[in-house]
């Protein structure tokens, strides 16, 4: 079995679906299957072992210009083909990129578009490379975005193509509302050749069927996972601190909610309970503002706040987490994944969440964490409260948790679900 694992590159962030892709690449890998992980856009970036290919194909440099000038589109291929080199991207998206659906919507649609649209020859490029390169048995897109290309690689390719869907929902609602119908209409229309749709979650199953208009049987699922062999467990008895920290671990945007756990904590603060806030996360130029609201508001903590930037290494990021005694990332929207819940969980660390998205289905599986009502600071602060005072039940999540990932959230079990859903469309051909 060979699998084109085609993944989307964060613009130089990391990226939970593309270190989720990655690490199930892997593990195809280690279960004797061939996998070409195929970065689009950006080069993907993550905290361990790279397995993607290179060069970048639909480079985000080419596309913008091809949409934005329009004699670019009529340049040879070999003109333009080194602004597709990863370091001319990296170099690129060194300068801050906005990647949000606010200042994308013409481009957007041009995407989707495809063959007959202005970015026509990058799609060829990567349809050549599918088709005539790889010869792989089956395709799996990792975001609705990448449909613009069906058509034009349907009319070559005839083995399965599926399509997993990782937070598509967030970006289309950040589209001005002159775009945002328009594309998931061509969304819809393009995705009528896939062999079916994958998620982590039932309930993002549910959402997603309903907001690109798409029947639910077409829908399968694969377990949200992580590479449990590369996670250290924080040993509980060697506790480098006797201050409790509450930890935050994401990207410091409105819709992850650091402001939100910020706001729950002075609860506890005026409660007299002693705690220290860690946060970490990518921190991008579009957010800025946003974060000097978060430092305003966590003023009551003092240097008991404290922020520790995107850790370069997967190291540091595992030191971070092993130092915490609970995670909680109270994000405001319907998450689909939550790949943060199960990096804590994996290292030990009990989560405390809203009760939305992917989160219930996963604290469910695992039993590594405490739920709360979403928009309920003084509800969320009592459930923070909980793991904080009550040394019992904190050991009782702990141990659920890290039981809970081990057998149903590593990343073979992962690989193992998406490779019977790759052999079983095979097989029906």
């Amino acid at each position: 079995m060979h699998i084109a694992f085609v993944t989307a590159g964060g613009a130089g962030m990391f990226c939970g679906s593309c270190m989720q892709d990655n690490a199930i690449a892997r593990a195809l890998m280690q279960l004797d299957c061939e996998v070409s992980l195929i970065p689009t856009y950006t080069p993907i970036r993550v905290d361990q072992e790279n397995m993607s290919q290179t060069p970048v194909y639909l480079g985000g440099i080419n596309l913008y210009l091809d949409n934005s000038l329009g004699f670019w589109k009529h340049l040879p291929r070999p003109l333009v083909s080194w602004l597709d080199h990863p370091r001319v991207i990296k170099w690129a998206t060194s300068f801050g990129i906005k990647n949000d659906g606010a200042d994308l919507g013409p481009m957007t649609l041009s995407m989707l578009n495809g063959e007959s649209g202005p970015m026509q020859r990058e799609y060829q490029v990567f349809v050549n490379h599918l088709v005539d390169d790889l010869k792989p048995d089956v395709i799996l897109f990792t975001n609705a975005l990448l449909s613009g290309v069906m058509p034009l690689l349907t009319k070559r390719y005839s083995k399965p193509i599926f399509c997993l869907l990782q937070g598509d929902d967030l970006f289309l609602n950040q589209l001005p509302d002159q775009y945002r119908q328009t594309a998931i209409d061509s969304i819809r229309k393009n995705s009528e050749q896939f062999a079916g749709f994958i998620t982590h979650t039932r309930v993002y199953a549910d959402l997603m069927s309903e907001f690109l208009g798409i029947d639910r049987n077409r829908f399968l699922q694969i377990p949200l996972s992580v590479d449990v062999e590369a996670h250290e467990v924080q040993d509980r008895s060697t506790s480098p601190s006797n201050t409790p920290k509450i930890g935050y671990f994401a990207r410091i945007a409105p819709e992850k909610g650091l402001l939100e756990l910020v706001q729950a904590t002075r609860h506890l603060h005026e409660d007299g309970i002693d705690f220290e806030l860690h946060a970490g996360g990518y921190l991008g130029p579009q957010h800025r503002s946003y974060f000097k609201k978060i430092q305003s508001e966590a003023k009551f903590l003092g240097n008991r706040f404290q922020y520790i930037g995107s850790p370069a290494l997967y190291s540091e990021k595992m030191e971070f987490l092993r130092q915490l005694h609970l995670l909680s990332v109270p994000a405001n929207y319907e998450e689909p994944k939550g790949l943060y819940l199960l990096e804590a969980m994996a290292a030990g660390i009990p989560v405390v969440q809203p009760r939305r998205g992917s989160f219930p289905e996963l604290i469910e599986s695992t039993g590594g964490g405490l739920m709360y009502e979403p928009g309920n600071s003084r509800d969320h602060a009592n459930a923070l409260r909980q793991l904080l005072e009550n040394p019992e039940l904190h050991l009782q999540h702990r141990n659920s948790g890290l039981e809970g990932v081990n057998t149903r959230h590593t990343s073979k079990e992962a690989a193992r679900a998406l490779l019977k859903i790759c052999s079983d469309a095979v097989e029906r051909m």
